[in-house]
């Protein structure tokens, strides 16, 4: 789809959604990730949407796939660069280059449970968009920093929703 296709469809679905609140709220599809080998899970949706992952012989898997986390980081930076790509659409700016990645530290210790005073969640979370298009460079850093603050990965980081586990013990 090119830039003015995108911009079609995000003023029609803008005017539905302005026109009918209700219908901008959604319940998300869910991904399933089912244990297939060793440390490898097949993650599917509701779609056909289908991936493989698997962690590093370091920690007892065959690096048959990304790591959870890479897809976590990825996840994070894709959202950013469609929601740039969308925004410029939006604005009627081209983009000639686009690349957003995203990097995290961790500390191993918690996940293995070598120190429960240890976090297992990533930390220091750092993004960086490289950008050039049809426009200022002060209007394509306003348009990054827009995403960011509009991206629904990014968002849900920042936000920290309320999480909550059910376990169902199968036969």
């Amino acid at each position: 789809m090119n830039a003015p296709d995108i911009r079609q469809a995000i003023d029609k679905l803008g005017a539905t959604i302005s026109a009918d609140p209700a219908k901008a709220k959604a319940k998300n599809a869910p991904a399933t990730a089912r244990l297939v080998n060793g440390l490898q899970c097949e993650v599917t949706g509701p779609h056909g949407e289908r991936i493989r992952t698997d962690m590093p012989p370091a920690m007892g898997g065959a690096a048959g796939g990304p790591n959870p986390g890479w897809l976590f980081r990825g996840a994070l930076a894709s959202c950013t660069a469609t929601v740039i790509a969308m925004r410029a659409a939006k604005l009627g700016i081209a983009l000639d280059l686009l690349e957003v990645s995203a990097e995290t530290d961790s500390d191993h210790r918690g996940m293995l449970g070598l120190d429960e005073n240890i976090s297992a969640g990533m930390r220091n979370l750092r993004m960086k968009i490289r950008i050039a298009g049809d426009a200022a460079p002060e209007t394509l850093r306003e348009i990054a920093a827009w995403a960011d603050a509009h991206s629904p990965v990014g968002c849900t980081v920042r936000q920290a929703p309320a999480c909550s586990i059910e376990i169902e013990l199968a036969k």
